[in-house]
């Protein structure tokens, strides 16, 4: 047979092909654990996911198990027949369809993958394949590898799937992608799918092993029996990986055959009565295989414990019970644990040495080996299962036996994985570099050689003369000659160097030329060179190769996780420390050639992706595992905050001499100098890792401070807003006092963090401010979520209503508790604002409660991304609240009060007298209209945010201009340009895209500075409302008696502080729902107005008395604070209005 993986062998490569595709499925569901939604996790038996019942109940009725397709028809139709159930159904397909459609393609690609593989044993069976078969294959090297593996991997994705998606999940996914996704696949793989993934019963929680698991499960697709019986045969007989060559010594066997046994114990699941009965069978294999081990690793780290896993088993059972003896365990454990201290203590004389000796290359492999062996076992035998089907007595008692007996400590071992890291490292270096110059440096040698020679027959000849040294013609003619033979050696000549080392070795004897200490030093040099050559000449490829299967420990990839807080710990105690973690990161990547040397082989697309996952997977746990220095250094940071804010005082310009020791605070600058010192030794010994290469990623060591200070700055400074930002009812602390406590505590942080930067190397004030922002966007997002709906969010984002009140004091963060303190404080119903003074005023009191001040006591606090994170926060309200409002006209409207009473004053306002002698009707006729008092607290709402929000741009533009005013002034005129040429109407060359992409840009950065004006802002689609200006008309004129015109605040106050209302706030609220409109719905809005103060002056409304005279005055304040913030010319009004009538009234209102 010839190669069996050639590119022309069609057998091979498809073989090839199904075993990579194995590796990559494995990789995928690996992928995938972390991504289950976690609305899928719902009703898990013995685990609770959710604390309320009624979002159970909610998801209850559309997220199922297979009892769906039971009764199909009867759950469909329960979602048919209610709404709510449709819209929830609805906002899950959209929101999950894609994440489910991948979880089944996963799904999916395992049935595939047992189905082609039994295609092609079948094809094998059939002949398809001319002069191949199962048993030609299996004849074959490669062969049987591929094949034994393809069984093995198929095992190995059945154990996986079942043990990261519980079954109960896995159906959920099923049904859930058969009801949205469907009709993409054929419903017969969907029903094949199903079958094969049902639930097992098994859970990775309860400990308890369902009836006949696994090999039930692993029936469920069945295998060729004979092809089963054939591999377990070989695997049992034959060594197929040949690691015997790199586990040389027969102590070892177990280890070298490892991997194989690992095979073997998941194929043999595939075949239980073997496991059950055949007793001579099981015997063989367990002393080939675990003579001194009973706890493997079938894949990447997956551990399993046979003790636990051939417990039902009784011919298994009964054979691995010899090994399993106390007495034997004990043995082995004490061996191991002796070894394990031995070793420590050798590879710490061996790292002790400043280079590793060329000539010593053969007992550092065999070091390197004892070591890897030591750590093997240890590791595996020392460690839980992951894979847990019982949780025996035995099994524990066996593992504190291994534990007590070894004398294992996590320390320990931790210090032997490091120190054979770095050895293996130096070793695996030396190599490459001896691999890389081996044709030079053997080359140079035999130069050097031959001119030695030549040399020593050129002082023999005579023509070079050495005192005490005769002429001798036979001398001088056998060193020619040798000096022939060395000139034409070849690297593969060994056997001839060593015959030229015995014949050098024998004319110094048989001349007695030892007598010459010349001589003597020029024939050992040359002994010593030869010796050189022939040591370069044997160094070849496979001895690389043997010592990276030695070195190989993906057998520990999960174990590693173990040792995290070990190595944190040591980092903290000596942060040198970390160099040596260098070396154990690459160990640790060097296990994904394991998992990827099917997949390169068969240069197969899924390289990439297989690669990146293991990859990011090893970064994940290098991150995690040097987080603990960014940790300290902040831990450090927090004493140099206490110092900078509480210790240190302010020195003034000018000190007098007398008073210089007051301020130089020695013992405090002295503690300051010692913790910056500290902090500087933690950061150099990250930064001593320099660029980690972790698969197919490099981390660079300056990259994974900066990553690492970044998430501790988020973590510390969120914790310090989340802290100080919490308002209660009863709380004696003002919201002032809150803020200013929270400017000390953010201000420390800032000062210190910048204090640092040059001693670790960072550019703290970009760092900062980028995280600031992150930290505050990330809030504000959060806050919107809670409040309603956002795509692609979890199930706690679920709201029960689709119109969402934002009025309860519920906030998920500091953001949301800081706008909410902000509006409760500046209530309208129990506060006025008053323009003039730039206040909020109490109702019942007339206290101040508030004022312009405290915009910027928080600018100070939370800086300028907090306060513009606070307007979009209030921006989002008022959206909220402006869509409430439109759906609550839209479905009123249609209510035949609402319709009658707009018809009947739409009628007056329009003829030809207007309201004329209609003023008591317009009050009689709206009275009993239903609507206004919910309309009314949607504007009041709507007015009160935009109030808030305008004081907020005018905090922030006025931060702009006193620290960056060349910024405020340059996009003042990018404004004014922008809107001029918007204005022209003129087309351009710039497209549409381009022009939205700078708007939207310059929009952003407006915002920043503060240079808008939120009045005038669109925050929803223009609602189609007809009569949405007769209804603000209406909702106004049914205020104006709680209102009157006081003249020492000179505004409008209620006039009764049980029924409030804020003037300015209700015009600011109907200005912001009229711009949402059409421009004429304002106009209208005004001109109902001022057809109302003419019916004021008729004379049917003298006769009404003082009130419409009143009311007269009001609506023109009205009119006045409209135009005020709604920026409509003021002409409107006198197009309506005659100038006597306004001044009569005006001069009225001065009396």
């Amino acid at each position: 047979m010839g190669d069996f993986l050639a590119s022309n062998n069609i057998c091979g490569q498809n073989l090839l092909r199904l075993v990579s595709r194995g590796n990559a499925i494995i990789a995928e569901l690996m992928r995938l654990k972390d991504y289950v939604p976690s609305v899928f996790r719902l009703f898990i038996p013995h685990k609770i996911f959710l604390d309320s019942k009624q979002i159970v109940q909610k998801y209850g009725s559309i997220i199922i198990d297979f009892v769906y397709f039971k009764s199909v028809s009867i759950y469909e139709q329960k979602i048919e027949n209610d709404p709510v159930l449709q819209e929830t159904d609805e906002e899950l397909r959209n929101n999950f369809s894609d994440i489910i459609s991948r979880f089944y393609l996963a799904f999916e690609s395992i049935h595939k993958y047992i189905t082609d593989l039994n295609l092609y044993v079948d094809e094998l069976g059939d002949g398809m394949y001319i002069h191949q078969s199962v048993d030609t294959i299996m004849l074959n090297e490669e062969g049987r590898q591929l094949m034994c593996e393809a069984v093995y991997l198929y095992g190995v994705m059945l154990l996986l799937v079942d043990y990261h998606f519980e079954g109960c999940i896995r159906e959920r996914l099923l049904v859930s992608y058969y009801r949205y996704n469907a009709q993409r696949s054929s419903s017969t793989r969907v029903d094949d799918v199903c079958m094969l993934l049902r639930s097992t019963g098994f859970s990775k929680i309860s400990n308890k092993r369902p009836a006949n698991y696994p090999e039930e499960y692993f029936k469920r697709v069945s295998l060729n029996d004979s092809l089963i019986e054939h591999i377990i045969g070989r695997l049992r007989s034959d060594e197929i990986y040949n690691q015997s060559l790199a586990f040389p010594h027969p102590k070892h066997r177990s280890t070298a055959l490892s991997n194989q046994a690992s095979m073997l114990v998941v194929i043999l699941s595939f075949k239980p009565a073997m496991l059950h009965t055949h007793t001579a069978i099981m015997r063989e294999i367990v002393d080939r295989f675990f003579p001194d081990n009973w706890v493997i690793s079938i894949y990447m780290g997956i551990v399993i414990n046979l003790c636990d896993w051939w417990l039902p088993y009784k011919a298994a059972r009964t054979a691995l019970n010899n090994t399993l003896e106390s007495s034997n365990v004990k043995v082995i454990a004490q061996n191991y644990g002796q070894k394990m201290k031995k070793l420590i203590s050798e590879t710490e004389e061996m790292q002790s040495a400043v280079t590793l000796d060329e000539s010593a290359i053969g007992s550092l492999v065999k070091l390197v080996r004892e070591c890897n062996v030591t750590l093997h076992w240890i590791l595996l035998h020392s460690t839980t299962s992951t894979i847990s089907l019982e949780d025996s007595k035995r099994s524990r008692l066996l593992k504190q036996l291994v534990m007590t007996e070894s004398k294992y400590t996590t320390s320990d071992c931790l210090q032997l994985l490091l120190s054979t890291a770095q050895i293996e490292q130096g070793v695996k270096q030396l190599y490459k570099d001896l691999l890389f110059g081996k044709e030079t440096k053997w080359l140079r040698d035999k130069g050097t050689c031959v001119e030695r020679v030549t040399d020593l027959a050129q002082i023999f000849g005579g023509n070079k003369s050495l005192d005490g040294i005769e002429r001798n013609q036979n001398l001088h003619t056998w060193f020619m000659e040798i000096s022939k033979h060395i000139n034409s050696l070849k690297q593969e000549d060994g056997r001839k160097i060593v015959q030229l080392l015995q014949a050098l070795e024998e004319v110094q004897e048989f001349h007695q030329l030892e007598n010459n200490l010349h001589i003597s030093q020029y024939l050992a040099d040359t002994r010593e060179i030869l010796h050189n050559m022939l040591r370069t000449g044997s160094i070849t490829e496979d001895t690389m190769i043997s010592l990276n299967i030695v070195t190989d420990c993906c057998y520990a990839w999960n174990i590693m996780e173990s040792f995290i807080d070990t190595m944190q710990a040591s980092i903290k105690e000596s942060p040198p420390t970390v160099i040596k973690l260098k070396a154990l990161f690459l160990k640790m990547a060097s296990a994904l050639e394991t998992p990827l040397l099917r997949v390169n082989q068969a240069r197969s697309a899924d390289l990439s992706s297989v690669s990146q996952y293991y990859s990011r997977e090893l970064e994940k746990y290098a991150r995690r595992v040097l987080q603990i220095i960014p940790e300290t250094v902040f831990g450090l940071l927090a004493e140099i905050v206490h110092l900078e804010t509480n210790a240190f005082k302010e020195i003034p310009t000018k000190l007098p001499k007398d008073k210089l020791k007051d301020y130089a605070q020695l013992d405090d600058r002295l503690k300051m100098a010692k913790l910056t010192y500290a902090v500087s030794v933690f950061t150099k010994g990250v930064l001593s890792l320099r660029s980690v290469p972790l698969g197919v990623l490099r981390v660079d060591s300056h990259r994974l401070l900066e990553d690492g200070i970044r998430q501790e700055l988020v973590k510390k400074v969120t914790l310090a807003l989340d802290n100080g930002l919490v308002f209660e009812p009863k709380s004696k602390v003002s919201l002032l006092q809150k803020l200013h406590n929270l400017t000390a505590i953010i201000d420390g942080y800032r000062k210190s963090f910048q204090y640092i930067q040059d001693y670790i190397n960072i550019n703290s004030l970009k760092i900062w401010h980028e995280e600031i922002t992150y930290i505050i966007n990330n809030a504000v997002e959060e806050e919107c979520s809670v409040s309603s709906w956002t795509s692609g969010r979890s199930w706690r984002y679920f709201q029960d209503e689709k119109h969402v009140s934002i009025s309860d004091n519920n906030s998920a963060t500091f953001i949301g508790r800081l706008a909410r303190e902000l509006l409760r404080i500046t209530d309208p119903r129990t506060t006025v604002y008053i323009e003039h003074s730039l206040a909020w005023y109490d109702l019942k009191t007339q206290m101040e409660v508030l004022n312009y001040k405290i915009f910027s006591r928080t600018l100070e606090a939370i800086g300028t991304p907090g306060l513009t994170g606070l307007d979009k926060l209030i921006s989002f309200y008022i959206v909220i609240e402006l869509s409430n409002m439109v759906h609550y006209i839209e479905k009123n409207i249609r209510n035949k009060v609402w319709s009658s009473t707009i018809d009947y004053f739409d009628a007056i306002l329009n003829s030809v007298d207007g309201p004329k002698g209609n003023m008591s009707k317009f009050h009689s006729s709206t009275q009993t209209s239903k609507f206004c008092p919910q309309l009314l607290d949607y504007v009041l709402k709507v007015g009160h945010y935009q109030l808030l929000k305008k004081k907020i741009a005018y905090e922030l533009n006025t931060a702009c201009k006193f620290e960056a005013k060349h910024m405020e002034a340059a996009l003042q005129t990018l404004n004014t340009a922008v809107l001029f040429e918007i204005n022209k109407q003129n087309s351009n060359e710039q497209s549409e895209t381009e022009k939205n992409e700078l708007l939207r840009e310059l929009s952003i950065r407006l915002d920043w500075a503060g240079i808008s004006n939120p009045h005038n802002n669109i925050y929803i689609k223009s609602p189609n409302i007809n009569n949405i200006a007769l209804i603000m008309f209406l909702l106004t004129i049914l205020q104006l008696p709680k209102l009157h015109y006081c003249k020492n605040t000179g505004s409008l106050l209620s006039k009764r502080p049980q029924d409030p209302l804020d003037a300015v706030v209700f015009v600011i609220g109907v200005q912001t729902i009229l711009r949402q409109c059409t421009f004429s719905a304002m106009t209208r809005y005004v001109k109902y107005l001022c057809v109302y103060v003419l019916s004021c002056v008729t004379t049917d409304s003298i006769k009404a008395g003082s009130d419409g005279e009143s009311e007269g005055y009001n609506t023109l304040h009205i009119l006045e604070l409209f135009t005020k913030y709604s920026g409509i010319s003021r002409s409107l009004i006198l197009k309506e209005i005659p100038i006597i009538i306004i001044d009569h009234f005006q001069a009225k209102t001065a009396k």
